[in-house]
Order: structure tokens, then sequence, then C-alpha cells
């Protein structure tokens, strides 16, 4: 564990690109007070709204938690959830030269409603979503390629946060990834379209499982051959130089060329009390750990520890360095007893 904390200190000050969708998470909290005459439905009296950075803003967001200097590139449009983000990371300190905001454009946004009765913990109800009516326009993208380019040069680590709403394109890290002259982990959370990424430079990928599933229409579940079949061959076709597939309660696996796969059990209770945005925490713990001289392995435990500590938050949440550190102690203390 000595290494893991040595590893988690030099997040600090590392310089990592984030290039993906920048998600708005509103979160609205209610108690029931009736069932409503109109429909069967419940009827709720707002008592909070709270809205937290979402998608690659979430990553954003968790990077710079962790220590290290975070510099997005993305779009967002010109209305409110948009301008809530950009003073979000204005007041977070972190470079908002490459947010682009789009003329006329809707900021992806995922509102919650959850429900609960007086001094009960919300339960999510509906979850309606605001998201763009067309794709993004070349002129957009190559403002973005354009950003990318001049941004990577003196980075440490590029990720690509994917939720599908057209920033973070294969074309686009693929072109980026060439001119690169240092080697720096590139890695990647897709949440539709991972194997588009093949080919594209990309280095790691942290996919959970059910979207490893999907790229292979198959299912895994409790099969361990069909989880290393999956995984093995989503290494050579995409040509990574690791993959780290998160298990939910059942931990990661983490597989790396010519060598056999590592399983990690889930860090501290298997009951989350919210998944939401475990993976943009994953992936920022991951890369930093590549970035900071972590081997695959490693980088993975120190990812798993801070994906238990940020599923044991409400709502999209992050993990401070500190944190990380205090978690990683106590391990070790519990190892060595």
């Amino acid at each position: 564990m000595l290494a893991l904390r040595e590893i988690v200190e030099r997040f600090a000050g590392k310089r990592v690109v984030v290039v993906g969708d920048f998600v708005a998470d509103s979160f609205q909290y209610g108690d029931i007070t009736r069932v409503s005459r109109e429909a069967p439905v419940l009827i709720l009296r707002h008592r909070e709204t709270r809205i937290l950075p979402g998608g690659a803003a979430n990553a954003t967001n968790n990077f710079a938690a962790l220590g290290a200097r975070a510099v997005p590139i993305t779009a967002i449009g010109d209305d409110s959830a948009g301008d809530w983000l950009l003073q979000t990371f204005r007041e977070l300190n972190v470079d908002v030269s490459g947010i682009v905001r789009i003329k006329g454009g809707t900021t992806p946004t995922k509102t919650r409603f959850l429900a609960g009765w007086a001094h009960t913990v919300g339960h999510q109800v509906l979850r309606v979503d605001y998201e763009p009516y067309s794709q993004i326009a070349k002129s957009y993208q190559k403002k973005i390629l354009q950003l990318l380019t001049a941004k990577i040069r003196n980075a440490d680590a590029l990720a690509v946060s994917d939720y599908g709403f057209g920033v973070a394109t294969p074309e686009i890290v693929r072109r980026v990834a060439k001119l690169t002259k240092r080697q720096i982990p590139i890695s990647l959370d897709s949440r539709y379209q991972l194997m588009a990424f093949k080919h594209s430079g990309v280095t790691n990928a942290t996919p959970n499982e059910p979207e490893v599933e999907a790229s292979h229409n198959t299912t895994i579940g409790q099969n361990m051959a069909a989880l290393e079949r999956s995984g093995h061959e989503l290494l050579n076709e995409m040509k990574l130089k690791s993959l780290v597939i998160t298990r939910g309660k059942h931990g990661m696996a983490v597989f790396q060329p010519d060598q056999a796969t590592v399983h990690i059990s889930v860090h501290g209770s298997d009951q989350a009390v919210d998944v939401t945005g475990a993976g943009d925490t994953v992936l920022a713990a991951y890369t930093l750990g590549l970035a900071s001289g972590g081997s695959p392995v490693e980088a993975a435990h120190i990812a798993n520890i801070a994906g238990g500590l940020v599923v044991m938050k409400r709502g999209t949440a992050t993990v401070s360095r500190s944190e990380l550190l205090e978690a990683i102690r106590k391990a070790a203390s519990e190892v060595a007893s």
C-alpha cells in the first residue's frame, strides 16, 4: 500500500486534458404529500434543487478534486445550464478556455426527481432528460479539434469521456493521438460506442460490464469464461495497453497483453448508496494512476478504492486526494493487523 500512497501523492499538479460531453445533473428533492386526483401519481412538495457536474464535467471535477490540473475541452449550450457549468468550474479555478459555447444550443441536462416522506431518504421516481436536437455542427467540431490540438502539447494524460453527444468523436481522438510526441496515457470511457474507438490511439479503457456485454453481444454475469473471452478480445481488437472492466459489487478485472487477468474485490461495502457518476471517478483515478508512474494493476487498485468511496455518497460526487490517501492508509493498516 506504500506504493499506492506514493503514486497518489504524485497526482498533484498533473496536467490532464479531458475531452467529452459536459452534462448538468439536476436533482429535484420533494416530500410526498398525497396521491393526485388527476392521475395515480404522487404529488411532491418541492424541498430542494441541487445541480452538479455530470458526464465529462463530473470526470473533470474528479480530476480537480484529486489534485490534477484539469483542462476540459467540450461544447455546451448558451443556456442557463451551460452558464451554471461554466461558472462552477471558474469557481474551482479550472481552465475554462477550452469550453465552447454553441449559439442557441442545449446543454445536456439530466433532471432526477427524488421523493420521500418527511425525514426519510428520497428515492428516484422519475428522470427527465433535456438533450440537443442535432449533432454538433462541423464548425464547432473544428474548433474543438483546434483547442484539443493546442492543449495536448504539455499534457501528462488525455481522458476521453464520451456520453454520446458528439464532442469526443473517434476521428478527433485519432487525429490528436497522432500529434502527441510523448507516450502519455490516453484513457477512454465511452457509454455507447466503445468499439468505434478501435485504432484511434486510445491506450487504456475503463468500461463497465454492461458496456462490454453490449459491445460483444454477450452476457457475462457469473460466467468467468465469458468475462475472460470478452476482455481479451476487446484488449486485442482495440490494441490497448490495459483494460479495466468495472463489475459493480464484483469489483474489477484488469487485462493486459500477454498477462494473466487480475481480479480486484470491491473496496468497502458492496451495498452502494448511489452509483451515479462512479465511472467518472474510476476514469479519473485510473488515468492519474498511470500518469503518475503506476502500473495498470496499481492504478486499478487506486481506482477501485476511489470508486468504493464515491458510491457511498449520494448524487453525482467526487473523491478528494486526501480522502483517497486516508482510505489507502486504513486499508494498509487492516492488512497489517
